[in-house]
């Protein structure tokens, strides 16, 4: 396994750990519906997220992650806090090839109702250094988000991964 893969597993079993940790401190189990509007609030804000990185609006972006957060694209050097985020994305906007779209296929929201997750697929364009040509590389994410003191959810650690995108749930499979 390539040190990426093993820091995107170890990062997911960590993920997994700490939310199972969450709920079964949690006194109750959260209402399935408020669980459904953070899950659903997550989603919109992510499908926003794509839009801005769309009209390479950097301040937006890095505006959805927390200022301690964890940037771990593939193929790239971590990036640590905001102003790495930041220096980060304005290097890859500044690409007249730069295009990013990411979808989330499942999201899940601890039973504490502080601490979320979603798991998708992404697809990014960028100039290859070598040919000049553009180049498209596809894949799947883990972006874990943590409610932050005014109610707002903000990204705390985001993990990128590229291969195939995983298959499709079956009809029925809960996403």
């Amino acid at each position: 396994m390539t040190r990426k893969t093993l820091t995107l597993l170890g990062g997911a079993a960590g993920l997994a750990i700490g939310l199972s940790g969450c709920s079964q401190q949690a006194a109750k189990a959260a209402d399935p519906a408020q669980t459904a509007a953070i899950a659903a609030q997550i989603k919109a804000t992510e499908a926003q997220w794509v839009k801005e990185y769309a009209n390479r609006d950097v301040n937006r972006a890095v505006a959805h992650y927390a200022g301690d957060a964890m940037l771990m694209p593939a193929g790239m050097d971590r990036m640590s806090g905001s102003k790495a985020i930041r220096g980060g994305l304005e290097g890859l906007t500044k690409d007249p090839n730069f295009q990013l779209t990411f979808a989330a296929e499942r999201v899940e929201v601890a039973a504490s109702g502080d601490l979320a997750y979603t798991r998708g697929t992404y697809r990014m364009q960028t100039t290859d250094p070598k040919t000049k040509q553009p180049h498209v590389e596809t894949g799947n994410y883990l972006t874990t988000y943590k409610k932050q003191a005014d109610g707002s959810w903000k990204a705390v650690d985001d993990m990128a991964a590229p291969g195939a995108p995983a298959p499709a749930a079956a009809a029925g499979t809960p996403a």
